[in-house]
């Protein structure tokens, strides 16, 4: 990949400031590279930490924890369509039609394909996906408690974790922020 000089010269500068960033911080390029000092790790843990939690919270209503996540869109949402869904929760219809369907199967909610565009397929709560509603109600401070987290504590990590994710969805979007600034 060519770059500009002064593209080179970003690259440059990104990179000594990192280096001086991460020596002030007591960390060696050597020592980026330990499991316990990646970040990504910390989330991956705390998230599948999350999900057993959320495994016994969830286990009386019947639901895995994607599961519950398209009942909370349904709930909050009323009818949505499959694709506003996916976007809502960040998966693609591959990973939504089976939670989809194992949901329709257990009485929870139907699908029906659009009467306007036969393409579109909207997703409707039944009565029992509605009712399942009032048992769901205890399970976020049950989540809050969980945590060992007060609600301004998890207030403020909710609001760092999106400025994380939207930073990581323009890094993917931005070839020069992931770019190797070594050049290889």
């Amino acid at each position: 990949m060519t770059t500009s000089p002064a593209t080179d010269a970003t690259q440059a500068n990104a990179t000594e400031a990192n280096t001086e960033a991460n020596t002030e911080a007591g960390l060696s390029d050597e020592k980026y590279l330990l499991l316990d000092h990646q970040i990504c790790f910390s989330l991956h843990s705390a998230a599948r930490a999350f999900n057993g939690v959320y495994r016994a919270a969830l286990k009386d209503l019947g639901l895995t924890y994607p599961q519950y996540l398209v009942m909370l869109v349904l709930w909050e949402h009323g009818e949505t369509p499959v694709k506003k869904l996916g976007e809502h929760l960040r998966l693609d219809s591959g990973t939504l039609s089976p939670l989809l369907k194992r949901l329709e199967t257990g009485g929870l909610v139907r699908r029906e394909r659009s009467v306007r565009d036969e393409r579109s397929v909207h997703v409707h709560l039944t009565e029992a996906g509605t009712a399942l509603r009032e048992q769901a109600l205890t399970v976020p401070r049950r989540i809050v408690a969980a945590t060992g987290l007060d609600v301004a504590e998890i207030h403020e990590l909710r609001t760092r974790l999106d400025t994380l994710t939207r930073s990581l969805d323009s890094a993917v979007l931005d070839p020069e922020i992931l770019a190797d600034p070594h050049g290889e």
